[in-house]
């Protein structure tokens, strides 16, 4: 049986680290791409180490020139079969009166351009492979509003959009559409980011949560998706902890 390729964007931690993990013990060679080389890097050898199938690639999702090199290089290898568009990220939590538009454009070319440019690049291989999945890891915030949230909010609402447009388009394509939106889930990076690297208000966001996803958690719901027969289609997957009822709605215990 042919070994089946998934491409993870966003691959250097987090969730994109823990889904390659999972990929890979699911049988695929997953092919890494993040901008940090050396994080990639690392976890390929670890792959590689424990017999799986893995290769890194430093990857700015952002630079289409560097994304259809990218994507030229993967297609020579052979079928690619799975993407996972995981690369995204947040920056700050002001007003939509008081923010910085800046970290507007950053948010949109990461969560909204990234996942358009990748998608776009690996299309054609993903269909010629007879059997593609292009997985968008979007997030509850795609779904419905909150306060402070509003560049990032909008960002991932582009990335749903995405996702359900892109469905309709290849309706009749081998190739399917899933997007797999979590809510709260603790990770070493996303809110230290967010809060520009304060780690106790990043602390703040899961303080009392006794149980937040991890990115073990998401990571188990996007390979058991993309591993469904291949006429099974995940259209939308909300993925949230116990805790959580809706993004403004979290039991924190005292």
């Amino acid at each position: 049986m042919t070994t089946r390729t998934a491409v993870v964007t966003g691959a250097s931690s987090g969730i994109g680290a823990a889904t390659a993990r999972q990929l890979a013990m699911a049988g695929f060679r997953v092919v890494l791409t993040a901008r940090r080389k050396d994080r990639i890097e690392a976890l390929a050898a670890e792959l590689s180490d424990a017999g799986h199938e893995a290769t890194a690639y430093a990857l700015d999702v952002t630079d289409r020139a560097a994304v259809d090199a990218f994507a030229a290089d993967v297609a020579r290898g052979g079928p690619v079969h799975v993407l996972i568009n995981n690369a995204g990220g947040a920056l700050g939590t002001e007003s939509v009166a008081t923010a910085d538009p800046a970290d507007w454009r950053a948010m949109y070319e990461v969560n909204v351009l990234g996942v358009l440019n990748v998608t776009q690049a690996l299309l054609p291989a993903l269909t010629a492979s007879g059997d593609g999945t292009v997985l968008v890891l979007s997030s509850t915030a795609g779904l419905a509003t909150y306060e402070g949230g509003g560049g990032y909010v909008a960002a991932k609402h582009g990335a749903h959009v995405i996702a359900e447009t892109l469905r309709l388009e290849l309706c009749g394509s081998p190739v399917r559409v899933i997007e797999i939106a979590p809510g709260m889930v603790k990770t070493e990076e996303f809110a230290k980011a967010r809060f520009r690297g304060d780690e106790s208000k990043a602390a703040a966001v899961y303080q009392g949560v006794a149980e937040p996803l991890l990115a073990e958690d998401v990571a188990d719901t996007i390979t058991w998706a993309v591993t469904r027969p291949a006429h099974v289609n995940v259209d939308l997957l909300v993925v949230r902890p116990r805790a959580q009822a809706s993004n403004y709605k979290v039991h924190r215990e005292s």
